[in-house]
């Protein structure tokens, strides 16, 4: 494994595509559970929801087994500050899996696969346990809260080092030159 001195440009696009995609998701999430039987987007919001969930599955998949193998750049701060952003990559990375996983049990508790875009199917077990769609739904939200609340602590913590600390972590993940 490399310890690079930035991102490379594929771990640059899939950290932009992914944050693009959470931000996008909890939007569309907030708004489609208001939505009435009778409105136009009933149906299609949430298969598009469901269909961008399986999809950011995947790219999280490949984002981590990408890290794994090229490597990614040092963490820039204090002893603090290190133990912090390790803690807070790995913790946004199990509320990303704890939000896909729950989304599924939502999905497929009825026993009916997800059609992603139509393209393919992912297969439901069906309810695995009573109140499973609730239990999950409950999960889903709160991770979903918390993923929102830690990327965000995660976008302050990037601005306050380059433009307080005034060093290279954000033009890691930006691609810029490194002072």
């Amino acid at each position: 494994m490399e310890n690079p001195a930035q991102y490379n440009l594929t771990l640059r696009l899939l950290h932009w595509i992914t944050a693009i995609a959470v931000i996008g998701m909890f939007a569309v999430g907030l708004w489609m559970v208001d939505l009435t039987y009778y409105s136009s987007w009933y149906k299609t919001a949430p298969h598009w929801h469901k269909s961008i969930g399986i999809l950011l599955l995947a790219l999280t998949i490949v984002r981590l087994l990408w890290r794994a193998v090229k490597g990614t750049p040092s963490i820039t701060g204090s002893t603090f500050e290190k133990t912090a952003a390790h803690a807070a990559h790995h913790t946004i990375y199990l509320l990303l899996f704890v939000i896909f996983v729950s989304g599924y049990l939502i999905s497929t508790s009825d026993g009916r696969p997800i059609d992603v875009f139509d393209w393919f199917a992912v297969p439901a077990l069906g309810e695995l346990f009573p109140d499973q769609s609730d239990i999950a739904g409950a999960i889903h939200y709160y991770a979903a809260y918390g993923l929102i609340g830690l990327s965000s602590i995660h976008a302050l913590a990037a601005l306050k080092h380059h433009f307080i600390d005034k060093d290279n972590t954000l033009r890691k993940m930006i691609g810029g030159k490194t002072l």
